[in-house]
């Protein structure tokens, strides 16, 4: 059975990732992965889109339309599925994907590191911090996928939002940072495709030269989806749009778990 990594890098944009991120460009070059551009859904922003990409649903139909909507989804997410069908679920990520699946309002103690099987993410390493480094969470996840072999984990860094948002996105601090967590993330992808994991490497939404996102410009909305399965097949640089909203039901029909009604959108086939 098949087991997935998503990483959804915050605020990566397609260009920026395809110009600067040199080892997931080998793969796609080599064909032992593929890179699709996924046209974000809107509105562009964090949580509504941590929302749409985990229930498969646009923002006007699960409700969390803005970052100020701090409540625990209320749809059926790839989080809840998974851990209905007794499936292991782990993510090492910003807290508001803990507010989202977890508890709310979050604890920076009692919730920062969870192990419980209980909860839709079991296994989670969380950080409140928006410069938190992303060598630290890389770290975190790698020890998850290690300690636990989770059948899904999610992996989110903030650093490219980080960098965005305070320098802009027409600048080499930004355009630098893509290359750093290419270059720290390409061991970790070769471990865990070793491993059986399907990996796929994504954005939640782009980012603008003035440093913001949550319209509706190509720069704010569109971002990467690379695929990079165990078996080294690829189809390199395909021309093709993908939807976030394919991303939850693909999750779910990798796992071997039966997809909500809720996610309407048809499962990516890669095979």
């Amino acid at each position: 059975m098949d087991k997935v990594i998503l990483v959804l890098s915050d605020a990566l944009r397609y260009d920026v990732a395809k110009d600067n991120m040199g080892f997931l460009g080998h793969l796609v070059e080599k064909k032992l992965a593929s890179l699709y551009r996924i046209i974000g859904e809107l509105p562009s922003m964090s949580r509504p889109m941590y929302e749409t990409i985990h229930t498969g649903m646009p923002s006007n139909e699960h409700g969390i339309v803005a970052n100020s909507v701090v409540r625990l989804s209320n749809q059926q997410n790839v989080f809840r599925s998974l851990k209905d069908a007794g499936k292991v679920t782990a993510a090492a990520a910003y807290y508001w994907y803990s507010e989202l699946y977890n508890r709310v309002p979050y604890d920076r103690i009692d919730d920062k590191e969870t192990d419980d099987p209980s909860l839709n993410i079991q296994h989670g390493r969380f950080y409140t911090e928006d410069d938190y480094p992303d060598v630290e969470l890389f770290a975190s996840a790698a020890h998850l996928v290690r300690k636990f072999s989770p059948d899904y984990l999610l992996l989110h860094p903030m650093g490219m939002d980080y960098h965005g948002e305070t320098y802009g996105s027409d600048t080499k601090e930004y355009r630098n940072h893509a290359v750093y967590q290419d270059s720290k993330l390409a061991p970790l992808i070769m471990e865990w495709k070793e491993l059986g994991y399907t990996i796929f490497v994504t954005g939640d939404h782009g980012i603008n030269k003035d440093g913001a996102h949550g319209g509706t410009t190509s720069e704010q909305r569109t971002v990467p989806f690379f695929v990079i399965q165990p078996s080294g097949r690829g189809r390199g640089e395909v021309d093709e749009s993908l939807s976030h909203l394919q991303i939850a039901p693909t999750i779910l029909k990798l796992l071997g778990v039966s997809i909500p009604e809720t996610m309407k959108q048809t499962p990516l086939a890669f095979r």
